[in-house]
């Protein structure tokens, strides 16, 4: 049973959690029995908070896993991008039916315990990600205002995308990415899959005809602008509507169809640095390894700051701590953090501030304060009331590393693709196995770069930087001439 106040809130979460329950219990249960099996210790979950915890305790809370994949490759984002020389971080994650959107700020995901899954609210600490229909397998269409449109309805695995040669015939962003060059129709999936173009053009011809556009490069150039205007619409969402300038962090691009798209979305925002991780297209797979151990608890108190009795408030942090600590696999090595809920009297939200290992009502205001007037640009002269109080305690994981081992002989070749942003005419593209690229190189746009679980696009006026771990690090350059210096 959630332990907060607002019982709409409270009934949703606890009935989700005793809907998904069994399906987690039973899956859970053979996962860890086939890891005994094949000799495997004490298998850990991913949690929706950014961390990973054991079996019985994902299996007692179910709901705790709710996006925890995308969680995952927020994790994972943030754990690879510390020689990129970048604080805060637009962490874009484009896959086949969606993309996910999160912020990280000095090396932390943001987190939020207000989500909301199919229209249902739950209460649950998680990794604050933002989800628009647009994925490289959303499918393209005309409404009736003849608007081409992108999303949300996806072509799935199966049939998949038109060039997947399985039957589909609905055009798709991936479709659109075929046409406009960006991926090699030998060389997907590391050559173990041959596109089929013809039907990628035929699918986007049909659309052209739909939307009144000259032909299916038209469309494709449509579908490409459309997709990025929609996710670039998202990444305003957690930082412009928000308060943060998103001019000052550099956007983090995984997913099999992240990396094809993060140049123009970072350009349409004035942004001028994209990383793209070596295991981009894996790295929620990658966030799994990085994740520390996390256990949240949280209880309702409901008193206001300035006449609460800092000794009753302590013995309820008591608590909090003692169950968090209770389920860390090494007590020793927890680190324990305490938070509160606030608001201003009479407000029907609060801001989550952190809290001292002594409960200090002045410092609690003053960031209170301080995150009312980042959220909502003022902060007022009233008195404030603590909701909630949590407690956090986190056992720190093992760091992966990523090998990077690249031979220098990465040129592949080139051919022609299509950039909406500089004209009408294909540009003749550099194409590199991104694998064998060696630390150190330099990338001059226009230049794809392939690998056999996603594509990176360089845009003509974008270069790009290979570092020690293979992490590529694109800037933005006034003009195409910068770039070639």
């Amino acid at each position: 049973m959630l332990a907060e106040f607002r019982e709409f809130e409270r009934t949703s979460t606890t009935t989700v959690d005793a809907y998904v329950r069994p399906a987690i219990d039973r899956y859970v249960g053979r996962l860890v029995e086939e890891s005994e099996d094949a000799g495997i210790p004490a298998p850990r979950i991913m949690q929706a908070n950014g961390g990973i915890a054991d079996p019985e305790t994902v299996r007692e809370h179910a709901v705790t896993t709710t996006l925890s994949g995308p969680a995952a490759g927020v994790v994972g984002a943030a754990a690879t991008v510390d020689d990129a020389d970048v604080e805060g971080l637009v962490t874009f994650d484009m896959g086949g039916t969606s993309s996910d959107v999160s912020l990280v700020r000095d090396g932390q995901a943001e987190r939020t315990t207000d989500a909301e899954i199919a229209g249902l609210p739950i209460r649950t600490p998680m990794v604050d990600v933002n989800t628009v229909g647009a994925g490289g397998g959303s499918i393209a269409w005309v409404d009736s205002g003849g608007a081409l449109r992108v999303g949300p309805r996806s072509a799935g695995a199966e049939p998949g995308p038109a060039c997947y040669g399985r039957g589909g015939t609905e055009p798709t962003v991936t479709d659109a990415n075929v046409v406009l060059g960006y991926i090699g129709p030998e060389t997907a999936l590391g050559g173990e899959m041959t596109l089929d173009v013809d039907a990628a053009q035929a699918s986007l011809e049909r659309l052209a005809n739909e939307a009144g556009l000259e032909n299916a490069l038209e469309a494709a150039r449509g579908v490409y602008r459309v997709a990025n205007a929609t996710m670039t619409r998202t990444i305003r969402a957690v930082t412009v509507e928000r308060g943060h300038d998103p001019r000052e962090f550099a956007v983090v691009a995984f997913g099999g169809a992240g990396p094809m798209h993060a140049a123009a979305l970072a350009e349409s925002l004035e942004v001028d640095r994209v990383v793209v991780p070596r295991p981009g297209g894996v790295l929620s797979a990658f966030g799994l390894l990085a994740a520390d151990e996390s256990y949240d608890a949280v209880r309702t108190v409901g008193v206001g700051l300035e006449t609460a009795d800092a000794a009753e408030l302590e013995s309820v942090y008591d608590d909090l701590v003692a169950n968090v600590l209770a389920d860390a696999s090494d007590r020793d090595a927890a680190q324990v953090e305490r938070a509160a809920d606030c608001r201003y009297a009479g407000q029907s939200f609060e801001l989550t501030v952190p809290v001292d290992e002594s409960f200090d009502a002045t410092a609690v205001a003053e960031r209170f304060h301080a995150a009312h007037e980042q959220a909502y640009g003022y902060a007022m002269d009233e008195s404030l009331e603590v909701v909630n109080l949590r407690a956090t305690a986190t056992v720190p994981g093992t760091e992966p590393t990523v090998r990077h081992e690249g031979t220098g002989d990465a040129r592949l070749g080139s051919r022609d693709a299509h950039f909406p942003s500089t004209g009408v005419e294909p540009r003749e593209t550099t194409v590199y196995d991104r694998d064998r690229l060696a630390s150190g190189a330099s990338i001059s746009g226009p230049a794809i770069l392939e690998q056999a679980e996603s594509t990176t696009v360089v845009p003509p006026n974008w270069g790009g930087e290979i570092l020690e771990d293979g992490t590529l690090v694109m800037s933005r350059a006034a003009d195409e001439t910068e770039v070639s210096k």
